[in-house]
């Protein structure tokens, strides 16, 4: 698959294309240069979920109860809101 045609992929199809790459090398039958072929195209589509994953992550806005009411509050991970 070209990277033109990887970057036009919603989330969903590439962790779906992900999964058959991962199944077809965990059943081991394929030649070794196939194998390598998968592996770079699944490293590229875990790249393009993680990318599309970081948009959505600052997209979404948390709204936080406090005295005066509601509040918006950037999203961050669970870990670095209580700073560990």
């Amino acid at each position: 698959m070209a990277a033109a045609d990887q970057s036009e992929l919603t989330f969903e199809q590439a962790m779906e294309r992900l999964d058959s790459i991962v199944s077809r090398l965990e059943n081991g039958d394929v030649p070794l240069e196939t194998a390598i072929e998968l592996f770079q195209e699944g490293m590229k589509l875990s790249q393009l979920c993680g990318g599309k994953l970081e948009q959505v992550e600052k997209k979404i806005e948390l709204l936080i109860e406090t005295d005066q009411g509601f509040q918006k509050k950037p999203f961050t991970e669970v870990n670095e809101d209580k700073g560990e």
